[in-house]
């Protein structure tokens, strides 16, 4: 099967994006970066491509222009271990960006995360249906992910 690879368009500030998410995520690099020549469209030596890797991720971003931004129909997820985890990129990331509900965040570029941990599916899948129905209306009304609170809801009897 060929390599998927995400492609993340920006107007300008692809380099200086990668360069921010190889600094969150841990084993993160930027692997090549290429550049607008004399054929345009911007000018040549400004920054045109950057290929880099989150945590063995390939991801590529373009500076492509204003014309595309980034909406909600796609986002990130981070299947964080614990709530120490949720805490960090949470914070991290949402740094000169806006949360959202339900562990939903954008960052200061507007691509969206979802912050959440491996558990978030034990819980709203449990066979129990109230049970699943009280840690979804509780994760409902955050925005960060409190894994403890979500977990107190669904024991509720």
């Amino acid at each position: 099967m060929p390599k998927i690879t995400p492609n993340l368009w920006f107007d300008t500030q692809g380099k200086e994006a990668a360069e921010f998410y190889c600094s969150v995520f841990p084993n993160s690099k930027i692997n090549n970066v290429t550049y607008f020549n004399e054929a345009g469209p911007r000018p040549a030596g400004t920054v045109l491509t950057v290929e880099f890797e989150l945590d063995g991720q390939e991801y590529t971003a373009i500076n492509g222009g204003p014309e595309f931004t980034f909406t909600e129909a796609i986002s990130l997820m981070i299947n964080c271990a614990d709530q120490d985890e949720i805490d960090y990129y949470w914070a991290k990331l949402s740094e000169g960006g806006e949360e959202g509900p339900c562990g939903w965040l954008k960052d200061k570029y507007g691509l969206s995360w979802q912050v959440a941990t491996g558990d978030m599916v034990e819980f709203l899948n449990d066979p129990d249906q109230e049970r699943a129905a009280r840690a979804m209306k509780a994760m409902l009304g955050m925005t960060k992910i409190d894994v403890a609170a979500i977990r107190a809801a669904a024991d509720q009897a």
